[in-house]
C-alpha cells in the first residue's frame, strides 16, 4: 500500500531574494550612475521559481529549502504563500542569511549575477520529505552538503514510493560534475539542463551526444534547453527537437525553471512527449515578456488560451 501523497508537486533546493533591474542602455563605469525604469525584488532560485509556476498552473505545490532568519527570509516564505505554495518545509535557519542574488539587465546582452549562498549552503537530503508525486530538485550542484550520492537515497526512496523525480542543475566552478550526478543519474526520470551545462558536464558540443551521454549515465529522459532555439529531448521512445514560441524578450531570469514547470504539468496529466514539450515552451516564452523570475509566467486559462492560438514546430530526431 502507497500513502496518497499530500501534494502534486514538491520543488526541493535552491531560494533566493532576487533584485533585478528592467534593461539598462549599459553597465555604468566606476563612480557612474545609470538609471533603470524599474527595480524589483522577487523570488529567485531554482526551487522557488518552479513551485509558483506549477501553483499559477493549479498544481497543488509545495516547498522545500532553506532561508535565513532575517527580514528577506520571512518576505519570501510570504511571496510563496501569498503564491498558494505551501512552505511548512520551508525552514528559517538561525543565524543564517537568505540567500540573494544581484541581477543586472543590459539591453542586448546576457543578464550578469552576483550572488550569495546563504542558507542554501546548508541544504541537504534530509531537508526533502517525500510528500507529493513529483519530487523536483532544482539547483542541484550549487548546494555543497546536498551529495550526488545522498540524492540518490532520495531518489531512490522516491521511486520506490511511486514518486517520479526530475533534477534540474546549476554548473558552478571547481565541481567534479560527473562525480556527483553518476550516483543520481540511475534514479532520475527527468534530467533537465541548459546548453551550456550540458557542454561542461559531458565535454560534447553537439546537443544529440550530450543527451546520448547523460542517457548513458542512466537517466531515463533527458532535456536540453537552447534558449531562443527551443530545446531538445531524448528518452526511450525516441528523440525530438521543439522550437521556440516567439515572443517579445524583455528579461530571461527564470525561464529555464518556468520551462520545467510547464514539462512537470504534462507529466503530471500523463500528456504525451509532444504536448508535454508545448506546455514547456509556452510557460518558458511566457516568463521572458516580464522582469523578474515569475510575475510574466501565463496561469493555466492563460496557458490553455495561449496554446490554442499558437502552434509549435517539434521534430522528430533520429537517435
Amino acid at each position: 500500500m502507497h500513502a496518497t501523497p499530500q501534494f502534486d508537486v514538491l520543488c526541493a533546493g535552491i531560494v533566493v531574494a532576487d533584485h533585478v533591474c528592467s534593461p539598462i542602455a549599459r553597465m555604468p563605469a566606476a563612480g557612474e550612475l545609470v538609471t533603470a525604469e524599474r527595480l524589483l525584488l522577487t523570488l529567485g532560485g531554482c526551487a522557488a521559481n518552479t513551485a509558483v509556476d506549477l501553483a499559477k498552473m493549479g498544481v497543488r505545490t509545495a516547498i522545500a529549502g532553506r532561508v535565513g532568519d532575517d527580514l528577506l527570509g520571512r518576505v519570501v516564505a510570504d511571496m510563496l504563500g501569498d503564491a498558494r505554495v505551501d512552505t511548512s518545509a520551508l525552514h528559517a535557519i538561525s543565524g543564517e542569511a537568505t540567500s540573494q542574488t544581484l541581477i543586472v539587465n543590459v539591453a542586448g546582452q546576457d543578464r550578469r549575477y552576483i550572488h550569495t549562498f546563504g542558507a542554501n549552503a546548508g541544504f541537504r537530503a534530509s531537508d526533502i520529505p517525500l510528500t507529493a508525486g513529483i519530487l523536483y530538485v532544482g539547483g542541484f550542484l550549487l548546494m555543497s552538503e546536498l551529495s550526488g550520492a545522498d540524492l540518490a537515497g532520495v531518489f531512490q526512496r522516491a521511486r520506490a514510493n511511486r514518486i517520479k523525480t526530475f533534477l534540474d542543475v546549476v554548473t558552478p566552478p571547481d565541481i567534479d560534475y560527473l562525480a556527483q550526478l553518476r550516483p543520481v543519474l540511475p534514479h532520475t526520470h527527468v534530467f533537465k539542463c541548459n546548453a551550456d551545462e550540458a557542454r561542461l558536464i559531458t565535454g560534447e558540443t553537439e546537443t544529440l551526444q550530450q543527451a546520448r551521454f547523460l542517457r548513458d549515465l542512466g537517466a531515463e529522459t533527458v532535456l536540453i534547453s537552447l534558449g531562443g532555439d527551443g530545446a531538445v529531448l531524448a528518452g526511450s521512445k525516441g528523440c525530438w527537437h521543439a522550437a521556440a514560441f516567439p515572443i517579445e524578450f524583455v528579461d530571461a531570469s527564470g525561464g529555464g525553471d518556468a520551462f520545467d514547470a510547464g514539462f512537470i504539468y504534462g507529466m503530471l496529466n500523463d500528456m504525451a512527449i509532444e504536448d508535454c514539450l508545448r506546455y514547456a515552451s509556452a510557460l518558458g516564452a511566457s516568463c521572458v515578456r516580464a522582469i523578474g523570475t515569475t510575475p510574466g509566467v501565463f496561469t493555466r486559462a492563460e496557458c490553455e488560451d495561449f496554446l490554442r492560438q499558437h502552434d509549435l514546430s517539434i521534430e522528430r530526431l533520429v537517435c
